[in-house]
């Protein structure tokens, strides 16, 4: 594997040590011998880890460099990690008008670039702006319409994110067992993957958790996620004709 598929599944395997290591290495490397995608996708990487480790205004100043970087070097590709980044700090933050905004930029970009699997990302995270903001009808189409993608496509690495999606939306519309159920879900497909959430999806998920504790009680919760540690993520949606 080359630097960038190695750096992100060890960021997926939680391995936070090895990805900072690997990353300011590569840095070092990818200045000398005038490398920007190497730079971008290091410092990528660190934000990434700052904002799992809750430091927002770190991930943001790494996302910003690496910005500034893939601007210089004239390949909008490079744009897209960092402009994601960004958006997630502003999401992270409260600041969902602005992260919206973020967003819809950040689709449009991938649209130009020819990623489809990438702008239904940005649609995922674009309709948890729009839950935060109170309109869950948007965020509901937007979801439903993202779960056909992933499924229809066979985009199985984001078959988790779907589930994360899904808790959300009961939790908001105050159905903490199906919250509960599908938090399980969630945590049992990242787990068949080998991978951790990221961190935006880490802090949606645990609050679901702490939401559906405090409605059913801890025996309840924990007895409606044992089920969802069981189910299939395609069938935890099978019959639900809300979405």
């Amino acid at each position: 594997m080359n630097f960038s598929e190695t750096v992100r599944s060890a960021f997926r395997r939680g391995e936070s040590d090895v990805v900072v290591r690997m990353s300011e290495a590569e840095i070092e490397r990818a200045r000398a011998v005038g490398d920007p995608a190497g730079e971008v996708e290091a410092r990528y990487s660190l934000a990434r880890v700052a904002i799992r480790d809750g430091d927002l205004p770190g991930g943001e100043a790494q996302a910003q460099e690496a910005l500034a970087v893939a601007l210089r070097s004239g390949d909008r590709s490079l744009e897209e990690r960092p402009r994601h980044v960004l958006a997630a700090v502003a999401r992270m933050s409260g600041d969902l008008l602005h992260a919206r905004d973020l967003y819809r930029e950040s689709i449009a970009l991938n649209e130009a670039l020819g990623r489809p699997e990438t702008v239904n990302s940005e649609y995922h995270n674009l309709a948890f702006c729009e839950l935060g903001l109170g309109d869950l009808d948007v965020a509901r189409t937007l979801f439903a319409e993202g779960r056909e993608r992933v499924f229809g496509n066979g985009w199985a690495g984001f078959v988790p994110y779907v589930c994360v999606a899904g808790a959300a939306l009961s939790s908001a519309e105050g159905d903490h067992a199906r919250a509960a159920r599908l938090t399980g879900v969630a945590d049992a497909a990242f787990a068949s993957l080998g991978q951790v959430p990221d961190p935006d999806d880490a802090a949606d998920l645990a609050k679901v958790r702490a939401a559906a504790v405090e409605a059913l009680g801890p025996a309840a919760f924990q007895e409606e996620y044992a089920r969802g540690r069981l189910l299939d993520p395609r069938a935890a949606f099978a019959d639900d004709r809300r979405r």
